[in-house]
């Protein structure tokens, strides 16, 4: 069945530590819903143009930040956000349940710059 008015699902992309749903992607601005599988977690990276905010729907989310030297480690509970600007190097991962999270960004998802990873993934873009 066709979807109404151009409705469509998310494009899902499978990840090592859990999924993305991306289900916008214009020239202006990009949506996902990205589900962390408990005791997994994203690479330390950082971009250089994307700007995100995070927004923690289901679980507790860990976030490992460093804004121009300035080190904090958080935990995001549901229904709290954090703003990740250009260059901050960052890291989310799931530390007790699957953690489910939506963000919000500009339109550059390749732009990323992983600095270590535990997937094998450093100094690429790949999923």
């Amino acid at each position: 069945m066709s979807e109404p008015l151009g409705a469509r699902r998310p494009r899902i992309v499978p990840k090592p530590w859990g999924e993305e749903r991306i289900f916008a992607e214009t020239g202006r601005y990009a949506g996902k819903l990205i589900l962390i599988r408990a005791g997994e977690s994203l690479s330390y990276q950082y971009h250089d143009r994307k700007e995100e905010t995070v927004h923690v729907l289901e679980g507790t989310l860990g976030l490992q930040v460093d804004r121009a030297g300035e080190k904090a480690e958080l935990r995001l509970a549901p229904g709290q956000s954090f703003h990740v600007a250009p260059g901050t190097r960052h890291r989310m991962y799931a530390p007790e349940t699957d953690c489910l999270v939506v963000e919000v960004s500009t339109p550059e998802l390749d732009d990323v710059v992983r600095l270590s990873d535990r997937y094998g993934r450093e100094g690429t873009s790949k999923p």
